[in-house]
């Protein structure tokens, strides 16, 4: 068995203290507002399998870097528009590493929503079914 430097978990808990952390609660609060885009970065499966929040874009987590960079082919537009974007996966880990890596890359106008997909299902925030 390999012997890592850092734990998967340990940099979960070190990019929850460099980032914006939403709880669910406020996000629900502020998920009306059209200036807030929620960014969906579970793999398909998940989305296909139990729904997304409500008005949510699906960004792959392994795409992430590339749709946010302007210089990348693979670019997305809507990551130029002045929206507060807010990261979710299932439970919080996976978007807490996005957050942090879209921050590194100068996308700074983000959080993370602490507890992720499973506390918004939890919390009864509005969702789209899965297709």
């Amino acid at each position: 068995m390999i012997k890592v430097k850092n734990s998967v978990m340990k940099l979960v808990e070190n990019a929850k203290k460099k980032i914006n952390n939403l709880e669910v609660s406020d996000a629900i609060k502020i998920h009306p507002i059209k200036t807030n885009l929620f960014i969906d970065v579970r793999d398909i499966r998940e989305i296909q399998k139990s729904g997304r929040i409500f008005g949510a874009k699906h960004v792959p987590r392994c795409m992430l870097e590339f749709w946010i960079d302007p210089e990348s082919p693979y670019h997305k537009k809507f990551f130029n528009d002045n929206y507060h974007f807010i990261f979710y996966c299932a439970s919080d880990w996976r978007s807490a590493l996005a957050t942090l890596s879209a921050n590194e890359i100068g996308l700074l106008n983000t959080s993370h929503l602490v507890g992720g997909f499973n506390k918004w299902l939890e919390t009864n925030g509005p969702i789209e079914k899965p297709r």
